[in-house]
């Protein structure tokens, strides 16, 4: 799967030529030919996009279109489905809903390990520093997955806007962020563990409260959509 622009030309199979945005207009105007799923759970719930696709003239290539549901804008990917796979709508979705963590991995390798600060000119030393980068980020991953067991105690989330707020939102899981701050407290130079401990637990304990607060105000604001949903 790969995003394209809406100038993007590709061949339909009539033959014509045409554009991601001029595909839009001419073959997705009939409401009924959007359809609203979730690309995944988010802090403030489902993530929820209208969604359609397009065979290509090309064989097994597909054109999935993205559309938000409250400003309208769009985002197109070319899909590829490998000979002997099931196509379906839900599986491309899925797949495209992979590129927020990838997106996310990214981010944290840059913001909390200098993914991209490192000030050298030969490959070596970029190498070397990528290689340490990863290593660290490696390390860091594993061990939030493995404590997201021990540390998820987030409460029921709400299953309607009348819902009254738990007494103990609990914490939410230990993130990637978490773990190296709470390595960064090993520094001697550094703030004491029980202080740093003291602050992560305060924070996982306030994001746990502001998730659910969140999820429950979109439950009391459902959206206005004409495309069905699938389940």
């Amino acid at each position: 799967m790969l995003r394209i622009p809406s100038n993007f030309t590709f061949m339909l199979g009539d033959g014509t030529t045409t554009t991601c945005k001029k595909i839009v207009k001419k073959c997705l105007k009939p409401k009924k030919r959007w359809q609203i799923v979730s690309a995944g759970a988010g802090d403030k719930g489902e993530r929820l996009y209208g969604w359609a696709w397009v065979a290509t003239g090309e064989p097994r290539h597909l054109l999935l279109i993205r559309k938000h549901l409250k400003t309208g804008e769009l985002a197109y990917h070319l899909c590829f489905a490998p000979e002997g796979q099931r196509v379906t709508l839900r599986r491309l979705i899925t797949a495209a809903g992979l590129r927020r963590p990838v997106e996310e991995d990214f981010e944290f390798g840059k913001d909390l390990f200098g993914l991209d600060q490192s000030q050298v000119r030969l490959y070596e030393a970029i190498r070397r520093h990528t290689v340490l980068v990863m290593i660290a980020s490696a390390v860091c991953s594993v061990a939030a997955a493995q404590a997201r067991p021990r540390t998820d105690t987030q409460a029921r989330p709400p299953t309607g806007p009348e819902d009254i707020p738990p007494p103990e939102p609990g914490h939410v899981p230990l993130t990637v962020a978490a773990i190296k701050n709470l390595l960064g407290a090993l520094n001697p130079r550094q703030a004491t563990l029980e202080h740093r401990v003291h602050w992560q637990n305060w924070r996982d304990r306030h994001r746990a409260r502001a998730r659910w607060h969140h999820q429950r105000a979109r439950l009391g604001r459902p959206l206005e959509n004409p495309y069905p949903q699938v389940k």
